[in-house]
């Protein structure tokens, strides 16, 4: 695993309205449009440096042209929203190991299993049990695990996925059909393996397998992919432009 600190700074991160800014400029582009001050509050131009570092690496990285067609469409059009957070959630996780192992170790099987919340001490316990096989996390001290740990808490509630203060509460949300699209979209996109339902990306639907499975099947989803479901295999085959899918969502 390829593991740095992104999560902490990105945990930290007070003004959300940057990833937009990131997605179409730079430091230096700033610089010389006014300065960066004119973009944001934060103070330091050291500070927003380090922010356009793990933003660029972790929420604004695209693994394909199809991915980065989909997220630049939602962005440009929405800016930070609601939506378009859960598509940073999920396009983060692909590109931060350690935030996909914190969610398929933590967060998902407390999400599925009913559980209310999850605990700090869980996430530091996790990350120390990750320290004893990966070389990257064995120079991190008990206090950088524990800050970890706080900010990727922090960050779900960012990600509207928790919420609360002290004591984070887990959030269920449901998609609506132009997320829901998006999300089919998005993992035909990232999947490597034809048959789906191996993909450790399923989850990330935030609904039980049976229950997506009925949903594909749903006639009005038929305009935007076709699908073949066999019992153990399931292949889909999308049926728009990823250019043109929001066009088409908001539109329809």
């Amino acid at each position: 695993m390829k593991i740095d600190s992104s999560l902490n700074i990105l945990g930290s991160l007070p003004d959300w309205n940057l990833v937009t800014v990131f997605l179409n400029s730079t430091t230096g582009s700033m610089k010389k449009s006014g300065g960066i001050h004119t973009y944001t509050a934060i103070k330091t131009d050291k500070s927003v440096m380090r922010f356009e570092k793990a933003i660029l690496g972790t929420l604004i990285r695209f693994a394909n042209a199809n991915v980065e067609s989909m997220m630049r469409d939602v962005l440009n059009h929405e800016q930070v929203t609601h939506n378009s957070l859960l598509l940073l959630f999920w396009n983060a996780s692909y590109n931060n190991e350690l935030l996909h192992y914190l969610n398929l170790h933590l967060f998902f099987p407390a999400f599925y299993s009913g559980r209310i919340s999850i605990k700090k001490n869980e996430v530091s316990a996790c990350i120390r049990d990750l320290k004893e096989t990966e070389d990257d996390l064995k120079k991190w001290s008990d206090s950088t695990i524990e800050v970890t740990a706080s900010k990727y808490l922090t960050l779900l509630k960012k990600f509207h996925l928790m919420e609360g203060e002290l004591n984070k509460t887990i959030i269920h949300p449901y998609l609506n059909d132009q997320q829901f699209v998006q999300f089919v979209y998005w993992l035909k996109a990232i999947s490597t393996k034809p048959n789906l339902l191996e993909s450790e990306w399923l989850g990330y639907c935030f609904s039980e397998r049976s229950v997506l499975l009925e949903r594909l099947m749903q006639k009005k989803y038929s305009r935007y992919f076709h699908l073949n479901f066999t019992g153990d295999k399931l292949t889909i085959e999308t049926l728009l432009p990823y250019s043109n899918l929001y066009d088409v969502l908001t539109k329809s």
